[in-house]
């Protein structure tokens, strides 16, 4: 059908004729105008007409000036008020598409096609209904001119509307997510997206801009819509999702990885050797023995569960460890960075005999050490104990006095004493003026929490780190002289690093600090491990001097140690608020750190407490808690005062 019409354009019957006479122009006293302005069309009467320019009236009373270039019509009827309602609806009752057809590829003016569209000369109003019209579809035509246009090539209009019918079907299918998240249903197509939805949208994609338009008409987070809609079952989901969507997109499981197999015969040590950890501890890396020998002198064992007799470089498990670096801590819950399978190989189970790292001190009744050798072997292990059951009694007073009722009793007073030593030997001895630091254990049980405070340096935390301290010391030292690549904790003005050259750590006063010590739960240790067993075996080196992928692995475990820490303490904080929602307590004591900066004092808990005005450092204050969000990790807090002093 295209080409049914046969015009060649001009100008048409019904437009305003430019050379019709300024004084025949002035005689029409209520002409009105049809006139363009900013891409659309008003109407206007005319109040003056200055040749080159008109002063019109809207219908509704405002004045303009307009070029009379603008104009495209005049018109005596329709009423003015009437007549932009009549077009529209003259507008809508054209036929576009078959226009369309009809209109040729010619450019025309639309006074051309007014006479063959209607067939007669169309009157004000069907002139202004087919403008509107056609200046309303540019998809069908493409403007040219004043009042000329062109109908679109036939691929080009296919595209648009095909483009214009998948708008629609997105505005659809985006007002269906909308009623469906309103009202509490969470979308089919969502459910493979909600992590990606919640930590990293596509703010582009159809299916954040409905839950956008649901969080502004809800004034919720996203997090909230979606806790209404059944896909999230609580705020610590959320927040260990945001952890998980980070550093583990791929899951927590190590897939299939090949079974360890330890070839290699080791020698059985004559000991029986004991650990100290938390009760929740299943990665047992550390063991200790004191044997007295025929000379007087006493034998102290520092034993690590070694690993890396299993764990080759690049091997599958290796690669696993490699992409962890660290078991991740939180509480209630941990990702180990080793499977379940290795670490039940290696952790220092009690009852059995495990390989393990060993360093020997031999001491003199001095306290001096005389002689340390160390050497890989298997180590029987006696007992796992735990802090809770040693500390009420291994206490300073029952140490300093001797009466120790426990199995292990000689054995730890003897590792508690050699502890002291070495803590004054690198220059860290006790200050009573020191305030020993609180620390805190998190047990999570049925979605119940129990923070137990336990104070930092208590007899048996001093004697693990002094040990730990010894070994980690003890071992850079060898590593560095024999001119081995290590992994090094280092600290220098108040920063601490990791670095593969030896440097001080001033902290601990040592001159080097290798990380050595937890191999199972650490990859810098793992890394150490097999240096080594290197040097005590007396083998090449795994890795030589400027390895890159020793320096890889510590910069990426430096960033990933740093993020794990952080999720930790988030976790922590979470857990905390969930204790006040879980007593329903409504205040808490807590001490002024600074300004108005409080730590509560039954849970490590920081918090600004805007309210809190004049209160000195140390202050013991009293806080009242409302408003708590999970979700957002907040509480409101309000000072209640000052407490009483004792």
């Amino acid at each position: 059908m295209r080409g049914l019409f046969s015009w060649h354009g001009g100008a048409g019957s019904l437009g305003y004729n430019p050379r019709l006479s300024q004084a025949a122009a002035r005689t029409v006293s209520h002409m009105n105008v049809f006139y363009e302005e900013d891409g659309g069309f008003k109407v206007g009467a005319i109040l003056a007409d200055n040749d080159s320019s008109l002063q019109v009236e809207a219908p509704h009373g405002k004045r303009s000036k307009i070029k009379s270039s603008a104009v495209m019509l005049r018109f005596d009827q329709p009423a003015l008020a009437a007549f932009m309602d009549a077009a529209q609806r003259t507008a809508a009752e054209i036929d576009i598409d078959f226009m369309w057809e009809c209109c040729g590829a010619d450019e025309f003016a639309f006074e051309t096609l007014g006479r063959e569209y209607f067939g007669h000369a169309p009157s004000a109003l069907e002139s202004a209904g087919l403008l509107l019209r056609l200046h309303g579809a540019p998809m069908y035509f493409y403007k040219k001119g004043k009042g000329r246009y062109k109908a679109a090539p036939a691929d080009a209009l296919r595209a648009a509307l095909a483009s214009v019918e998948k708008k629609r079907l997105l505005a659809e299918q985006k007002q269906a997510y909308i009623d469906d998240l309103a009202g509490g249903r969470l979308p089919p197509a969502f459910q493979p997206l909600l992590s990606q939805l919640l930590y990293a949208p596509d703010k582009n994609s159809l299916e954040w801009k409905a839950l956008e338009a649901v969080c502004e008409q809800q004034k919720l987070v996203p997090a909230k819509v979606f806790e209404r809609c059944g896909a999230l079952a609580s705020a610590h989901d959320y927040h260990l999702g945001h952890f998980l969507f980070e550093h583990f997109p791929d899951g927590t499981g190590f897939g299939e990885v090949p079974a360890v197999a330890l070839s290699e015969e080791l020698p059985l040590a004559a000991v029986e050797a004991f650990s100290i950890d938390d009760e929740t501890t299943t990665e047992i890396d550390d063991a200790f023995s004191v044997v007295v020998l025929a000379n007087g002198n006493t034998r102290f064992g520092i034993h690590i569960a070694a690993p890396a007799l299993g764990i080759a470089p690049d091997s599958p498990l290796d690669v696993a460890a490699r992409g962890r670096l660290s078991t991740v801590y939180f509480p209630g819950d941990k990702i180990t960075m080793l499977p379940t399978a290795a670490i039940d190989l290696f952790t220092l189970l009690a009852g059995s005999a495990r390989p393990a790292l060993s360093l020997y001190l031999e001491v003199d009744p001095g306290g001096v050490i005389v002689a340390s050798h160390s050497v890989c072997e298997r180590v029987p292990i006696a007992a796992n104990l735990r802090h809770g059951e040693l500390e009420n009694v291994f206490t300073e007073e029952a140490l300093t006095t001797g009466n120790i009722q426990h199995r292990f009793g000689s054995e730890i007073t003897a590792l508690w004493r050699l502890a002291q030593q070495l803590q004054v030997g690198r220059g860290k001895a006790d200050n009573p003026n020191d305030q020993q630091r609180t620390e805190y254990n998190f047990y999570v049980e049925a979605g119940q929490v129990r923070i137990v405070a336990r104070r930092r340096g208590s007899p048996i935390d001093k004697l693990v780190a002094e040990m730990m301290i010894h070994a980690n010391a003890e071992w850079g030292r060898a590593l560095s002289e024999a001119g081995f690549i290590g992994a090094y904790r280092a600290q220098t003005g108040g920063v601490a690093r990791m670095t593969t050259v030896p440097t001080p750590h001033d902290g601990l006063g040592v001159k080097q600090y290798a990380w050595s010590s937890s191999p199972l739960r650490r990859y810098v240790d793992l890394i150490n491990q097999r240096q080594l067993l290197a040097l005590f075996t007396q083998v090449p080196a795994p890795y030589a001097q400027g390895a890159p992928e020793v320096m890889a692995a510590l910069r990426d475990f430096e960033l990933a140690y740093d993020s794990y820490g952080e999720f930790q303490r988030m976790m922590e904080r979470y857990w905390c608020l969930r204790l006040i929602e879980q007593e329903q307590a409504a205040e808490l004591n807590a001490t002024v750190i600074r300004d108005n900066l409080v730590r509560f004092d039954r849970i490590p808990l920081v918090i600004r407490v805007p309210s809190l005005r004049d209160a000195p450092p140390g202050s013991n204050v009293r806080i009242a808690l409302s408003r708590l969000d999970l979700w957002e990790l907040a509480v409101h807090t309000e000072f209640v005062g000052i407490n009483p002093a004792g």
